[in-house]
């Protein structure tokens, strides 16, 4: 019930802000619209505070492709990727071990900061895809991915620069997790 709440009111902002604009709203916008709802619910007697975590992806032309986690009380920080929910930290590591590719060899820090020192490389679509299942098999409790069991979701800018959301079929999930299992029978992990 919180979560639907809280995405009706990111509903009702989107929208009265493309009625105002006549353009998408900003995702940061959009987020910080959303955790100011959840921070005020933690401010007053009598009511109770929302119990949600939210991970929000988007793009918009200024600042390209971005990743937002917000947590219960309000706070949200933006990430390069991140993992929230039941043993996050076991997804996390393994993130810091095999997402993208340092340019200069700098610390294993994820999280968006200026001064953060060297860019990490994102990966390609098939690469971004095949770590998801990898942190999911990792954080998942005793169920092996299947696509029954989870769903992989796109976002890419076409040729003409536009953002196209996909979300990938039975069998096009059913070939990156078999990539997957296969890439971890060679190299040996459980």
């Amino acid at each position: 019930a919180d979560a639907n709440i809280l995405i009706d009111q990111a509903r009702l902002r989107a929208g009265r802000y493309e009625y105002q604009y006549q353009e998408p709203i900003p995702i940061e916008n959009l987020v910080e619209h959303v955790c100011n709802y959840k921070q005020a619910y933690t401010q007053y007697g009598g009511l109770r505070p929302f119990g949600v975590a939210f991970l929000f992806a988007g793009y918009d032309e200024t600042h390209g492709f971005q990743l937002y986690q917000s947590d219960p009380s309000g706070n949200y920080s933006g990430w390069k990727a991140t993992v929230i929910g039941a043993n996050n930290q076991a997804g996390k590591s393994l993130l810091k071990t095999d997402y993208g590719t340092k340019k200069e060899g700098g610390d294993d820090d994820m999280k968006t900061d200026e001064a953060a020192g060297p860019e990490i490389e994102m990966p390609n679509v098939a690469e971004a895809c095949r770590l998801a299942v990898k942190v999911l098999n990792k954080t998942m409790d005793g169920a092996v991915a299947s696509p029954e069991k989870l769903e992989l979701f796109v976002m890419s800018l076409d040729e003409d620069g536009k953002c196209v959301h996909k979300t990938l079929s039975e069998e096009e999930a059913k070939a990156v997790i078999a990539e997957v299992e296969a890439e971890t029978a060679a190299a040996g992990d459980t």
